[in-house]
């Protein structure tokens, strides 16, 4: 979308036609997920339709089946009412971001819940409502205690904010089940590694494992998974977790349709670019550029830029800069950004965060500006002031418990399952 915008500024209406293919009609601000997943924030606060966002570009509902770069087509097919189109290009921008990995791990992805999409958070958010109305409701105390244990894989910046915000989840509207008790709930927090938020100030990650342990997560490092299944996950110590909720934010991948093409690509499947984000490697073949998740695109100290929303949004109007320099037959430019830190809300209006020459804030001081980088970040005024009163209304009022069931067969069947097994 950074991209398009960028283009329908600065080319002239009879310069090019600018086509965007998306399966979804909504951009999602993916910050804002584990707060969905918690309740804290209504499902459609934190997307914005596309057509709002775009002026003259055409739109259209597509899933692409299949990338010709040879002879520069791009085969879709519509969503709603599955008719397959040949579209031909003269430049392709390919900005498929990336799905969620689970590294080939038995039972992974038939037992876990990702949060990675929309769907993921707001399925999510229903499970963990069903959780407390079937915990309340049932006399075996084993299952209780499996319904009320939730492990999450992964130390990242998903898996600690998810873990931080279900626990103000339960915080807030355990009160409303009178046989449940919070010292019941048990949250785990498993990362492979020996640190969370790998990678960023030692200090972040130790603040972050204090703040969750005093909320009553236990935070388990050092201690990789090997499995799941639908009762419990099992760790590389031989532990074993006994639950009926593993959140999987453990690894991300590039999204599976670029496997699909001809393109030079890294080990873990990105597509390689030049630094001005043009791909390069296929004789013949000129006018591909990539971006984001699903790029890898070098930095200028040798190694690439990381797959983080704060570079993505910088690629969008840098490569179309250089694809206006390129139809224009202008130099294109390297793309250069230095990130501007990094940030973690763990619930409880705590966070931490990294700024500008690595020094580290924590605390309410973190967590106040994480709300407002990212609400300043929101596109649309609209969408900025619904999140900022559903923020107002948490602090008067708990969380909601409305599970809703409609659109999600594939969860229902799951907790169907979960019944009849008990």
């Amino acid at each position: 979308m950074a991209v398009a915008r960028r283009l329908e500024r600065r080319l002239r209406p009879q310069e090019a036609e600018i086509v965007v293919l998306s399966r979804e009609n909504y951009t999602l601000f993916t910050p804002m997920l584990p707060e969905v997943t918690s309740g804290e924030l209504e499902v459609r606060h934190v997307v914005t339709p596309v057509r709002e966002q775009l002026r003259r570009s055409r739109f259209v509902l597509a899933d692409v089946d299949e990338v010709d770069v040879r002879a520069s087509t791009v085969r879709y097919h519509h969503v709603l009412t599955g008719r397959s189109v040949l579209q031909p290009y003269d430049h392709l921008v390919l900005a498929l971001g990336a799905a969620t990995s689970t590294f080939g791990l038995p039972g992974v992805e038939e037992h876990t819940w990702a949060l990675k999409t929309l769907d993921d958070a707001d399925a999510l958010r229903n499970h963990l409502v069903w959780l407390l109305e079937l915990a309340d409701t049932i006399d075996d105390e084993l299952r209780r205690k499996r319904l009320l244990t939730i492990a999450v894989v992964g130390g990242g910046f998903t898996g600690v904010e998810a873990a931080g915000e279900i626990v103000q989840l339960f915080r807030s509207v355990l009160r409303f089940y009178k046989r449940l008790r919070l010292a019941e709930v048990k949250m785990i927090l498993v990362e492979a590694g020996l640190t969370l938020l790998a990678g960023l100030p030692a200090k972040m990650g130790e603040y972050s494992r204090r703040v969750l342990e005093r909320d009553g997560v236990e935070v388990v490092t050092g201690d990789g998974v090997t499995g799941a299944e639908s009762t419990g996950l099992n760790l590389q110590s031989g532990r074993r977790i006994e639950t009926e909720t593993i959140i999987w934010s453990a690894g991300v991948q590039p999204s599976p349709t670029v496997a699909k093409t001809a393109l030079p690509k890294t080990k873990r499947g990105a597509i390689e670019t030049q630094s001005d984000m043009r791909v390069v490697g296929i004789a013949g073949v000129a006018g591909v550029w990539a971006l984001g998740d699903c790029a890898s695109i070098p930095d200028p100290e040798g190694g690439v830029y990381p797959a983080t929303a704060q570079h993505a949004i910088r690629e969008g109007p840098a490569l179309a800069d250089n694809i206006v320099a390129a139809m224009r037959g202008k130099p294109t430019k390297p793309f250069r950004y230095t990130s501007l830190g990094m940030m973690a809300a763990l619930g409880g209006r705590k966070a931490v965060a990294q700024l500008p020459g690595n020094r580290v804030i924590t605390g309410f001081i973190a967590w106040f500006l994480w709300r407002t980088y990212y609400l300043l970040r929101l596109p649309g005024l609209d969408r900025k002031l619904r999140v900022a009163f559903d923020w107002t209304l948490e602090l008067i009022f708990p969380r909601d418990t409305a599970e809703l069931r409609f659109g999600e067969p594939q969860q229902n069947v799951r907790h169907e399952e979960m019944v009849s097994g008990s």
